[in-house]
This record gives C-alpha cells, structure tokens and sequence, in this order.
C-alpha cells in the first residue's frame, strides 16, 4: 500500500488543482504498480504555512511561489 505525501506552501494552490495533483499522482503510480493497487494507493496534500517553509536560509512565501509561477521558474 504506497502513501505518497505532497508539500505545499499554504494558499498557492485552491481545491480543485489540490484535488488535480491527487488525480495525477496516483495515475502514476497505477503505470507502475497495476491497476489492482488504485484502491490502496493513498495520497495527502499537507499544507505549510507561508513563511515557514525555507530555502537557502529564507523563509518563501505563497507570494513568492506565485511569483515563480508568473516568472516561469526564472
């Protein structure tokens, strides 16, 4: 029974692209693992605030990640 955990920062992403990642990822990990295990293959989305997630010693917030969106990455 794989679980697999998904980490967001905290008001990025609304319900529906939450619900979309859920739908994807267990999509791919049935092309793995079979079809039979679709019932046990468990995914949760657990949110972190924003601001308390850090990256090379600075807390990123959701309007950072927004602003990566709209930048492409750059």
């Amino acid at each position: 029974m794989p679980l697999v955990d998904i980490q967001l920062i905290e008001g990025v992403f609304d319900k529906a692209q939450k619900q979309e990642m859920i739908a994807k990822v267990t999509d791919a990990m049935i092309e793995i693992e079979g079809e039979a295990m679709r019932g046990v293959t468990w995914v949760r989305v657990h949110e972190v605030a924003s601001g308390e997630w850090g990256i090379g010693g600075k807390g990123i917030t959701a309007d950072d990640v927004r602003a990566i969106q709209r930048n492409g990455g750059a």
